[in-house]
């Protein structure tokens, strides 16, 4: 019975409304490709933080960020920031850093012959 009280406080804490959308954002169905270069990229801060073993409150310190700004960016919260300021904090990770553009043509995968 115990297993089943804990489960239900922690169900209650997930449905309140006010935690909605506190968690890690997925990437959007059919991303632009800023938006999948902002995701990249905080995927990237995410894993310098966990390669490192580094807190919140240092890599808040490293990037001159709040928490709430750090969270938006750990949390894949990309409609929160430009691609521009994230490109500006992710420098200041991976000096000397050198980001690139690759264009590339999607071959269809769904060609129909009559």
């Amino acid at each position: 019975m115990p297993r089943d009280k804990e489960f239900e406080k922690i169900l209650q804490e997930a449905e309140d409304p006010k935690n909605i959308g506190q968690g890690s954002w997925a990437c959007p169905a059919n991303p632009t490709p800023s938006e999948k270069a902002k995701y990249e990229l905080c995927e990237k801060i995410l894993g310098f933080q966990e390669d490192n073993n580094l807190s919140d409150e240092i890599m808040t310190r490293k990037l001159h960020l709040t928490q709430v700004e750090l969270e938006d960016i750990l949390f894949c919260r990309i409609s929160k920031f430009t691609l521009d300021y994230l490109m500006n904090v992710a420098s200041k990770l991976f000096l000397p850093a050198e980001i690139k553009v690759i264009v590339e043509s999607k071959k269809d995968t769904n060609v129909r012959t009559v």
